[in-house]
């Protein structure tokens, strides 16, 4: 993805490490009670010899072969961990829109802000990163914050542009 909205209490304070780095969440990808979920119907099926199919409609199928003898965390991963996911806040508590960079690590790049025009002031005047050492106006950060996300990046015959910029 790229640049990514979310919605935030009032005066959340995103988590830092022992060294006061962003700890990264994921959040764009459903809330931990969610993938855990789906996770355990994927291992609970996987012992009984299938896995889910993800082609164009998404089906339990038989295990191919080469996996037969493997075990379902070599597959897919280890279990969702509920410390490595946003909370999940009631949908009234989330009052303040936050930008957050979830290219790879779901970090947030601004303060939390009650509008999103006031949230794209914040990421204009402050020159906040778009993309690598792009960054975007106001009338495009404000474009992003209203529509919810921009990808990383675009490639075009013009060269290439952050995503919060060729979207807006």
């Amino acid at each position: 993805m790229g640049r990514e909205v979310r919605m935030v209490p009032e005066n959340w304070e995103h988590p830092k490490s022992d060294k006061g780095n962003f700890i990264p969440l994921l959040d764009n990808y459903g809330n931990f009670e969610e993938c855990d979920k789906e996770w355990m119907e994927g291992w609970r099926k996987w012992q009984l010899g299938l896995c889910q199919s993800y082609g164009s409609e998404m089906e339990w199928k038989p295990i191919k072969k080469e996996y037969l003898n493997t075990r379902y965390t070599d597959y897919v991963g280890d279990r969702p961990n509920p410390d490595d996911y946003m909370p999940n806040w009631p949908e009234s508590e989330r009052t303040h829109l936050m930008m957050y960079e979830n290219t790879s690590e779901g970090t947030p790049i601004s303060p939390a802000f009650k509008s999103a025009e006031e949230l794209a002031r914040w990421l204009a005047d402050n020159k906040a990163s778009a993309f690598a050492d792009m960054t975007a106006t106001y009338e495009q950060w404000l474009s992003t914050c209203q529509s919810g996300s921009a990808i990383s990046m675009v490639i075009s015959n013009e060269g290439m542009k952050s995503g919060v910029e060729a979207l807006a």
